[in-house]
């Protein structure tokens, strides 16, 4: 049975062996995308000098904000538990936990950038990566989207960044200024997911 984490991180950069992980957002649904729980955390970041005025102009995360946060190695199998836990198993066994995090797909909208963060995390901190190798990646599935919308003669946004493809479906962010859960809330909230789901076009 096949549950869906919709993530986003913050990073302190864009450059995945250099930068950090410096905030977690997830939430997570079952298989009919009922809501199962949200998670929030920042994260402790180890390097001062990678952390870019550039990024914090997007998260607002502050360097002197972060110094009380858990590390990425306490966090990483905290998600987890947390996971595993809404998903309703108590106290697994790892191969229980192990099974359960293969069936949860990880979504999100350029979500290939989180996950290579994450995967980077998992190898860095010697920690094992089960979750799901499918995934579901907002602005590759837009492309293909907005291609065949195209095909119909069917009006398109005039880009894919998160903010417009959900305009495109009719919502809209109040603020410019995000944490990595307000993203994958404003995902979800807004349908942009099932929108995909439920349009009815000829393919061709």
């Amino acid at each position: 049975m096949a549950h869906y984490l919709v993530l986003d991180l913050e990073m302190s950069g864009t450059n995945v062996e250099y930068n950090e992980i410096i905030q977690i957002g997830a939430v997570l649904y079952d298989e009919n995308w009922k809501e199962l729980g949200q998670f929030l955390d920042n994260v402790y970041p180890e390097d001062k000098d990678n952390f870019s005025a550039s990024a914090e102009a997007v998260h607002g995360l502050t360097w002197e904000e972060l110094q009380d946060a858990p590390m990425l190695h306490e966090l990483l199998p905290e998600l987890e538990d947390w996971i595993v836990e809404k998903i309703g198993i108590r106290k697994p066994t790892t191969a229980q936990k192990e099974n359960t995090l293969r069936n949860v797909i990880i979504c999100g909208q350029s979500v290939i950038n989180d996950i290579n963060f994450l995967k980077f995390a998992y190898k860095k901190e010697n920690l094992k990566w089960n979750y799901s190798y499918t995934l579901m990646d907002l602005h590759t599935l837009s492309y293909f989207l907005f291609e065949i919308f195209k095909e119909n003669k069917m009006d398109t946004p005039k880009g894919r960044s998160l903010g417009k493809i959900a305009e495109f479906f009719g919502f809209n962010r109040e603020d410019t200024l995000h944490n990595a859960l307000e993203d994958a809330v404003f995902q979800k909230n807004n349908g942009i997911y099932q929108n995909f789901d439920n349009t009815k076009i000829k393919l061709l």
